[in-house]
C-alpha cells in the first residue's frame, strides 16, 4: 500500500480497521453465496412460473395484469416482500444485474452466467412490455399499493386490484422512464454476444423510452391521479434529473452515439449533478453516474468529462477512513451505515461501484488520489471485501444476513411467500387477513427464500430475527442485484486484497 506523508501511527490505523478481527472469520464460500444470490430472484417471479423454476414453493401469479388497460403487464419481479410491482426499483434492480454482467460476467461460471442472463431477462422482458405503448404511455407500476399492504396473502392468492398505473403524454415520468432507460440499455450490452437481436429490440426500446423522459420532464409522483399509489413506498425523493443522466450515460455506453456524450456534458451542472454524493441507490443515480462515466476518462481520455470522475474520486475517497475530508459513516463493526432501514442496500451498492472504480483504475494501471494518500485499487477491493464479508456473517451477531447461506441466518423474514404455507402444502387460498396468524407468529418461516439479503442490523450492529420489523427483515431485489456481480469478483478472487 502506497501511503505518503502520513505517520506510522496511521499506518497501523489503516492496518487495524481493514484486518481487525470480527466476531467471525470463517473463509467465506463466495461462489455458493454467488448461486444463492441469483436463485433468490426466482422467489420474487411475477406471472407464469417455467418448467425449470427451481424455488419450488412458488406458483404462477398475476396473470391479470394489465387487463384493465387491454395490455399484457404480466413477468417481472416483486420487489420485496409484498405483492406490487414498482417500476422504478424494478428498473434499478435490472440496470444493476445488467451491469453486474458486463462487468463481472467473465468471472462467472458459466452455468452462473446463464443464470445471471435468465434472471435479467425476467425483468427487461416485463419492461419492454411497460413501454410497448411509447410514445404516449409508459406504465409505472401494477397492483395497489394500500390494499396489498393491508393484506398478508401468498401472490397465488392475491384479490387485491391488480391496478395498472399508466402515465401518459404530456404527463411526466423522467425517473421512472430514465430508469428504465438505463435498464434497457445495460441489458441491450448484457445480451450483445449471446442473443443480439434481442439486444437490438432493447436498445431501440431504450432509445424511444428516453425520448419521453426527457421530453416529458418531471417527477411520476407530480401526476395527481397516481401520486398517493406510487407515494410514500417509491416517491421520488431526489429528483428526476439523476435519472435523465443515468439514461443517457448508458444510451452512451450502448451506443457510442455522440448526442448522449454531449447530453451528459452539457447537462451536468444544470441538472444538479456536480454536488459531491456519498450515496447510490433506487433513489439517487449520481454516484454510479459519476464512476459509469469515469470509465470514459479513464480508459478512453475523454478529458471533457473530468467532472464526472472527480467527482467519482471524491466519493471513493470517502469511504476511505483515512482519507481528509469528509466520509461516510461507519457502524464500530465497520458496515457502512446511512440513517434510515434497509442498511445493507448501501453496502452492496457501494461495494459494487468500489470494485468497478479498482477495475478500471487496474487496467489503467492508476490509483486513486485522496490528497496526500495514495489509494491503489487493491485497497478499494479491501473495502469492499469487508462488507461482503459482513453480510456473509463476520459481524458481531455472527449472523449470515443472506437466507440460505452459512449456519445461522433469518428465519423470520418480512416476506408474504415465503412466511405463508406454500400452495403445494395448502392448496385452499389464504385470503387476506387470514394470513394474520402466520405473520404474527414466531416459528420460522415454512419456505427458505434462498439467496435473499434482508435489510439487516441497525446503527449499534445489532439484529432481532423479528418478521414485523421490516426495515430489518425485508429482502429486496435491489439489495441482491448489485451483489451478484461483487460475489462474482470474489468467487473467481477469495483472496483479492
Amino acid at each position: 500500500m502506497k501511503l505518503h506523508l502520513h505517520p506510522p501511527s496511521l499506518v497501523f490505523f489503516i492496518f487495524f480497521f481493514l484486518f481487525r478481527p470480527t466476531m467471525s472469520s470463517n473463509q467465506h464460500d463466495y461462489s455458493d453465496a454467488l448461486s444463492k444470490s441469483i436463485l433468490f430472484f426466482e422467489g420474487q417471479r411475477s406471472g407464469y412460473l417455467p418448467n425449470d423454476q427451481r424455488m419450488t414453493w412458488r406458483r404462477n401469479s398475476g396473470l391479470s395484469d394489465g387487463w384493465t388497460h387491454n395490455i399484457d403487464l404480466t413477468g417481472g419481479y416483486y420487489d420485496a416482500g409484498d405483492n406490487v410491482k414498482f417500476n422504478f426499483p424494478m428498473a434499478f434492480t435490472t440496470t444493476m444485474l445488467a451491469w453486474s454482467v458486463i462487468e463481472f460476467g467473465e468471472f462467472m461460471p458459466s452455468s452462473e452466467l446463464r443464470n445471471s442472463l435468465v434472471a435479467l431477462r425476467w425483468s427487461s422482458n416485463y419492461l419492454l412490455k411497460s413501454v410497448s405503448q411509447l410514445p404516449n404511455r409508459i406504465f409505472v407500476q401494477v397492483g395497489d399499493p394500500i390494499a396489498d399492504h393491508n393484506c398478508w396473502e401468498r401472490p397465488e392468492d392475491m384479490d387485491t386490484p391488480r391496478t395498472a398505473y399508466a402515465v401518459n403524454a404530456p404527463n411526466p415520468a423522467s425517473e421512472v422512464a430514465g430508469e428504465t432507460t438505463a435498464a434497457l440499455s445495460a441489458a441491450s450490452i448484457a445480451f450483445r454476444s449471446s442473443d443480439p437481436g434481442y439486444s437490438q429490440t432493447l436498445l431501440q426500446n431504450a432509445v424511444k423510452t428516453f425520448q419521453f423522459a426527457d421530453m416529458y420532464r418531471g417527477a411520476y409522483s407530480s401526476n395527481d391521479d397516481i401520486k398517493n399509489d406510487v407515494c410514500p413506498f417509491y416517491c421520488d425523493f431526489n429528483g428526476f434529473q439523476d435519472e435523465l443522466l443515468w439514461g443517457a450515460a448508458w444510451l452512451r455506453k450502448a451506443t457510442g452515439d455522440e448526442s448522449y456524450l454531449n447530453y451528459i456534458e452539457s447537462n451536468r451542472e444544470p441538472f444538479g449533478a456536480n454536488d459531491n454524493v456519498d450515496e447510490f441507490g433506487w433513489d439517487n443515480k449520481v454516484g454510479g453516474l459519476n464512476v459509469l462515466v469515469s470509465k470514459e476518462v479513464i480508459e478512453g481520455n475523454m478529458y471533457n468529462l473530468e467532472a464526472y470522475k472527480a467527482s467519482a474520486e471524491s466519493f471513493m475517497c470517502s469511504l476511505v477512513p483515512e482519507s481528509s475530508g469528509p466520509h461516510v459513516e461507519y457502524t464500530s463493526a465497520g458496515l457502512l451505515y446511512k440513517p434510515g432501514g434497509s442498511q445493507l442496500q448501501h453496502a452492496t451498492t457501494i461495494s459494487f461501484l468500489l470494485l468497478v472504480y479498482a477495475q478500471y483504475l487496474s487496467r489503467s494501471s492508476l490509483s486513486l488520489n485522496c490528497g496526500t494518500l495514495t489509494v491503489p485499487p487493491d485497497y478499494l477491493r479491501r473495502l469492499a471485501k469487508k462488507q461482503v464479508d459482513y453480510i456473509l456473517g463476520d459481524n458481531p451477531m455472527g449472523l449470515s444476513y443472506m437466507v440460505g447461506y452459512g449456519e445461522r441466518y433469518p428465519k423470520r423474514i418480512h416476506h408474504r411467500g415465503s412466511s405463508l404455507p406454500s400452495i403445494v402444502d395448502h392448496p385452499e387460498a389464504i385470503r387476506c387477513k387470514d394470513g394474520s396468524v402466520y405473520f404474527n407468529s414466531t416459528e420460522p418461516n415454512p419456505n427458505v427464500l434462498i439467496g435473499a439479503v434482508v435489510g439487516g442490523p441497525g446503527e449499534d450492529d445489532m439484529y432481532d430475527d423479528d418478521r414485523s420489523d421490516f426495515r430489518k427483515s425485508e429482502p429486496t431485489t435491489y439489495i441482491n442485484a448489485p451483489f451478484v456481480g461483487v460475489l462474482a469478483y470474489f468467487a473467481a478472487n477469495p483472496g483479492s486484497s
